[in-house]
């Protein structure tokens, strides 16, 4: 076994602190990266308090992880010694369901193996996330990064950057369409990001009017404020794709108000409660509301293709990682620009 060192969460009311644990010897298809930054994701935040009632203790979380491979297993085809590496939100699936055999392997009907708070496909090893100095991955779950980007600002794109460009990419978002953005976090600004690039007219649909600049330096084309009805009159039945990045409790019949007739509402915050849907909020123009979650290898390696192309890369802040319990309470007062990175360095 290997020895490796992180954060942990020993239960969901203890404060996030150092921890010893030991990573799998490498096998013959396996990586062993050295992590060199983590992105925080909200959802870390919810697991190691247990908000979604799912939580595996001790818990080391962390799934956007950029880092330099410093062993390679015998059968090791894509990676060498030194190359930079990305690992997502999942690290292993069944690989034989229809979803993993079409490449959709973060919908693996049987078991998605997730970086952290999950367990191995033998259902009783725990997986440790990325808030930690190193991890061991099968080279087919593992991803290709740039040698030429600032990898702090990477990181993210390992989960932020794919949850909104899967969608974007699977309803075919671009030129000529109207895109909303819910909600301007880590997601947002992401889906700013890319559905400009991708050539779609992008209004950020904020409860916050101190965000506007911000919205268009990121790329957004006009900026509402839903707290105001005047500023709202001139979206009714304007927007072909609602992208919605917002976890907190949330009117969803406001924005579905605002789809022109057979546009779509994308779901891809997850608020805590179940959120009511009014039957004639859909039934008047043949409205959709839909949800995606992140994407497979292949879409991911895509993604961050493309964003090294057109420089698309994450708004960061970079923090040492005893700082992480902060980071924390500032997510939750939305005090972040617009994601955290740990400098795993610091560990």
């Amino acid at each position: 076994m290997i020895p490796a060192r992180g954060y942990a969460a020993e239960d969901a009311t203890t404060p996030l602190g150092p921890f010893n644990f030991e990573r799998r010897e490498v096998g013959e298809n396996d990586v062993l990266i050295d992590i060199l930054y983590c992105g925080v994701c909200h959802s870390d935040l919810h697991q190691a308090r247990n908000e979604w009632g799912n939580s595996i203790f001790p818990m080391v979380p962390g799934h956007e992880i950029v880092g330099r491979i410093s062993q390679v297993g015998s059968g090791v085809t894509k990676f060498k010694e030194g190359d930079l590496a990305g690992i997502g939100c999942f690290v292993d699936s069944c690989r034989t369901c229809s979803s993993c055999q079409e490449g959709l392997e973060q919908y693996c009907e049987v078991h998605n193996v997730g970086t952290y708070n999950s367990t191995e496909l033998d259902g009783k090893t725990p997986t440790y996330g990325g808030y930690s100095s190193q991890i061991v991955v099968d080279e087919k779950y593992t991803l290709k990064v740039a040698e030429s980007l600032d990898l702090s600002r990477v990181a993210p794109l390992l989960c932020a950057g794919i949850t909104t460009y899967s969608p974007l990419r699977h309803w075919k978002v671009g030129p000529g369409h109207k895109l909303g953005v819910v909600g301007l976090g880590g997601l947002g600004h992401m889906a700013v990001k890319l559905g400009a690039s991708l050539g779609a007219e992008v209004t950020v649909l904020s409860t916050s009017p101190n965000k506007e600049a911000d919205a268009r330096a990121l790329g957004a084309h006009k900026f509402a404020v839903t707290r105001d009805a005047s500023h709202l009159a001139e979206y009714s039945n304007y927007f072909d794709f609602i992208l919605d990045t917002v976890s907190a409790p949330h009117d969803l019949n406001l924005y579905l108000s605002m789809l022109r007739r057979d546009g779509t509402m994308i779901l891809v915050g997850a608020p805590p409660e179940p959120t009511p849907l009014a039957s004639f909020s859909l039934i008047p123009k043949r409205a959709r509301v839909v949800g995606s979650m992140i994407g497979g290898i292949a879409e991911t390696q895509e993604m961050l293709d493309y964003c090294a192309e057109h420089n698309i890369l994450s708004d960061v802040e970079v923090i040492p990682i005893n700082e992480i319990n902060q980071a924390y309470e500032r997510m939750l007062r939305s005090d972040v620009k617009y994601r955290f990175v740990i400098d795993m360095a610091s560990l």
